[in-house]
């Protein structure tokens, strides 16, 4: 699903313009990044936590010549499934 069928999607549940969608929708992205990029963590329920986790430093390669290179430690964003979407994705068809 792509972000317009989102919007859409959200338009057409909500009954309201798809416009009114999108903005909403950006607004909440934004919420969600702005807290976790700050080291707050953002949960909804059932649906899952947003957190932002340390990456030690490394030693990977480079794919084309196979030399080592040197990765430097990064907070990278991460997600915990709730268990509501853990039981949704889980159901066979």
């Amino acid at each position: 699903m792509t972000k317009a069928e989102l919007i859409a999607r959200i338009a057409k549940d909500a009954s309201i313009s798809k416009v009114a969608a999108g903005k909403a929708l950006d607004s909440g992205m934004n919420a969600v990044m702005k807290s976790v990029a700050s080291g707050k963590s953002v949960t909804l329920t059932g649906f899952g936590t947003f957190s932002a986790s340390n990456r030690k430093a490394r030693t990977g390669r480079n794919p084309q010549t196979g030399a080592a290179i040197r990765i430097p430690a990064m907070r990278v964003p991460k997600f915990r499934a709730g268990k509501e979407f853990k039981q949704m994705v889980g159901r066979k068809r």
